[in-house]
């Protein structure tokens, strides 16, 4: 299939409205803690409450929402009121003495639960930015920015961040590279950092040299040192999902570089292949975890249909089919958004059910939980409705 012109008018309309009248609504403004700041995000699916705990990266996630929609949709000011409330939060209870952030607080913010990784620090680093953003606060960019340096510092030196046991097996994992590349991204776009460019050129050399691998058709979820195949069952195991995201991240710079030709064609062929191996032909939806050999996969969700892989599919789908206007990116975007938008839309309550049978019938109700809260799909359907006017307006030339 193609998209006409008139049918990508009706979408971006489509996303703005599920946007603004279905996904931020559930979120706001109850979730926002006047009493304590952040966010209480844990959430039934008719909006109730099930858990007053936070976690610290969707708190940083939802500054990053609020503080967007402040500065590209429109200027109100109970969402930067919001994001501030986030950021300061963040500030105030979120960080050990050691500099390093927590990834779970309870409501008033004392400390719960500490992870190795740095993945709280990325978004409070993207929450940070897009608050300076919004509110002109110099001292949120001067955030921003050295947190980002701790970031880069954690790349360079992991064993500033306490040890992992790897014993006789070492690893190298994509989603640092990922990860880092978005929060590059996001900065630079946001409030500008001069060490971006350089880093997400890295980032991207370190995706094609190391985890794609066009032999087979795949990208791996973690290889070894060297780039080869760990072949037993945490190194075999593929993430669709998290690979279409990551092809996103680099057809997204492909634009902002003037069209790179290597970045397209490197995105594209990343969601290729794990389109191939992710999407489920008998009831549609993406797989959650698959085998890059057809082998078991050990962890008993694999065949599940998680809600962010397919926002991950729809935004990648549709930015590779405006760069490149091959149809079958088109086909792709509207089986990924039509399946997704049937099966996890709550047309009662608003946003969207996290977790389906592979059949997609319904797992369980819950709309926010220590994973789970207002990102993937805000994002999804914020940077959608962006991508069709700016495609829509001639503001790129896309095709």
């Amino acid at each position: 299939m193609m998209y006409s012109l008139d049918e990508l008018k009706r979408l971006e309309l489509y996303y703005s409205d599920q946007l603004l009248n279905s996904t931020v609504p559930f979120w706001f403004p109850r979730s926002v803690d006047r009493e304590y700041g952040g966010f209480l995000l844990m959430r039934d699916k008719d909006g109730s409450l099930i858990d007053d705990d936070k976690a610290v990266w969707i708190q940083g996630r939802a500054t990053w929402l609020f503080a967007t929609l402040y500065s590209t949709v429109e200027a109100k000011p109970e969402w930067l009121e919001a994001a501030r409330l986030g950021y300061e939060f963040l500030n105030q209870h979120c960080f050990d003495t050691d500099g390093r952030m927590f990834f779970h607080v309870t409501r008033d913010g004392q400390p719960i639960r500490k992870r190795r990784y740095f993945f709280s620090e990325t978004f409070y680093v993207i929450g940070a930015a897009a608050y300076a953003k919004a509110s002109g606060d110099t001292g949120a960019a001067e955030n921003a920015r050295r947190v980002f340096g701790q970031c880069l510092e954690y790349v360079e030196n992991p064993g500033l961040l306490p040890a992992k046991f790897t014993g006789t097996r070492p690893a190298k994992g994509f989603g640092v590279p990922i990860i880092m590349m978005n929060t590059a991204q996001q900065l630079r776009e946001t409030i500008g950092d001069p060490r971006c460019d350089e880093w997400i050129s890295r980032w991207v050399d370190e995706v094609e040299t190391y985890f794609v691998k066009d032999d087979i058709r795949c990208v791996m979820e973690q290889v070894a040192p060297d780039g080869s195949i760990i072949d037993h069952i945490d190194g075999r195991t593929l993430n669709p999902g998290h690979a279409i995201e990551g092809a996103w991240f680099i057809l997204h710079e492909a634009l902002y570089r003037g069209r790179d030709k290597r970045m397209i064609q490197l995105g594209c062929r990343m969601i290729d292949y794990m389109w191939e191996r992710g999407w489920d032909p008998e009831y549609g939806g993406l797989f959650y975890f698959r085998d890059v050999y057809g082998k078991p996969v050990q962890e008993y969700w694999q065949d599940m249909k998680f809600w962010w892989p397919h926002n991950e599919a729809i935004i990648a789908t549709l930015l590779a089919f405006l760069i490149t206007g091959d149809k079958k990116y088109a086909t792709w975007h509207y089986e990924v958004h039509t399946w997704a938008y049937s099966h996890f839309h709550d047309t009662e309550n608003g946003e969207w059910y996290g977790y389906l049978h592979r059949d997609g019938s319904l797992a369980q109700t819950a709309k926010g939980n220590l994973f789970k809260g207002p990102f993937h799909l805000p994002r999804q359907e914020w940077y959608c409705r962006q991508l069709l006017r700016a495609y829509l307006s001639n503001e790129y030339s896309f095709v």
